[in-house]
């Protein structure tokens, strides 16, 4: 408050210095200036005569060039009045000036400016956002954003999938709410608002969230996520057959080198479907899958079983296969045992710590997982 008013008085006082003048009475301009000058000319022409400096002929020549000189400058004193300005005029423009600007100025402020807004600390000012803060704080942080700013969907659609990573799913839920009414609806949102809600229940694809696969699916059919959970939850109703059918049409349509097909693949053998021609199945040696249709559902099990615990122990001799590590990590993920895909994820990122290629492609592969890379 002190600054602005040094900064109020600093105008006024500016404005004053400027204005004075104009309050003033200014000097008569008198046009007998000259008369008086040539008055004092001939009285010291005659104190020269009479001094013998000059003679009486050069003393008669000069009175007679300054009486034409007195003659014409009081003539002209006569004629030209030099015009005065009016004081009053001049002080009551200065008046207007010094109270109208200030309150002109503050006009403008109090319409375009923000007299309410309080004191920005500097401390606040200069904080930047530590990224080696745990990621707890982080979210703390975004939350109180939010809070304040509870239309900012860009935020909620960052801060949605970490609250899912960190197993806050109720919060999660309603962070992909406000991502959808906030930054628009699209398929991947509506899919990921349906994970959410499964997580809320502990992984099983609830009717709600079996709604929201559904709109994703009617946004774009090519979207995996929601034709996969939807798949799941057809097996969750006893409906193999059903399941088995749409995750053989996922496998046809997908490309090649999609990173969700081994979890695709291991889920249609668990249901006991076949893999549509054509489609390899990289994750199963040769022959598994068709002996696998012949087996009782406890056999096909111990096989899927059998498989898996083959890859983790090769992987532990051979720590370098990123592929096989993200194929350990789906297929824990798919027999419901995230435990241990956390331990395999933590065991894949110590085994390529010393190699930045292998590790960047470790963690891409976890974010096609929905896991945090």
């Amino acid at each position: 408050m002190t600054l602005w008013f040094v900064f109020a008085l600093m105008t006024v006082a500016a404005i004053f210095a400027v204005l004075w003048p104009l309050s003033r009475r200014g000097r008569a301009d008198t046009g007998g200036s000259e008369v008086v000058v040539y008055r004092d000319q001939l009285a010291e022409i005659d104190r020269d005569l009479a001094a013998g400096i000059i003679g009486a002929a050069e003393a008669d020549a000069a009175r007679i060039e300054i009486s034409r000189r007195l003659l014409a400058a009081a003539d002209q004193g006569g004629n030209d009045t030099p015009v005065q300005g009016s004081l009053s005029l001049r002080r009551a423009a200065a008046i207007v000036a010094l109270v109208g600007l200030p309150v002109i100025a503050a006009s403008f402020y109090l319409a375009l400016g923000s007299p309410r807004l309080g004191d920005f600390p500097l401390a606040e000012r200069s904080k930047v956002a530590d990224v080696n803060q745990p990621l707890a704080n982080l979210v703390a942080q975004v939350e109180a954003h939010l809070e304040k700013n509870p239309t900012d969907g860009r935020g909620w659609t960052v801060l949605a999938p970490v609250l899912s990573r960190l197993g806050r799913y109720d919060d999660a839920v309603r962070a992909y709410r406000n991502a959808i009414t906030y930054s628009g609806d699209n398929a991947d949102r509506r899919a990921d608002l349906g994970e959410a809600l499964m997580g809320t229940s502990g992984g099983v694809v609830t009717a709600e969230a079996k709604a929201e696969f559904e709109r994703a699916v009617a946004l774009n059919s090519d979207d995996a996520k929601a034709s996969y959970f939807l798949g799941l939850a057809a097996e969750q109703d006893g409906r193999k057959a059903d399941a088995a059918a749409l995750w053989q049409k996922m496998l046809a349509k997908a490309p090649s080198d999609a990173p969700w097909r081994p979890m695709v693949q291991a889920a249609l053998l668990r249901v006991g479907g076949t893999v549509p021609a054509g489609v390899s199945a990289p994750a199963l040696p040769d022959g598994a899958v068709a002996a696998a249709k012949d087996m009782s559902e406890a056999d096909r099990g111990a096989m899927i079983h059998g498989m898996v615990d083959r890859l983790a122990t090769r992987l532990k001799t051979n720590g370098d296969d990123v592929e096989g590590w993200l194929r350990l990590v789906r297929a824990y993920l798919v027999m419901g045992e995230r435990d241990k895909a956390m331990s395999a994820l933590a065991d894949a990122r110590q085994a390529v710590a010393n190699n930045a290629d292998r590790l960047r492609q470790l963690n891409e592969g976890l974010k096609n997982l929905g896991l945090d890379g």
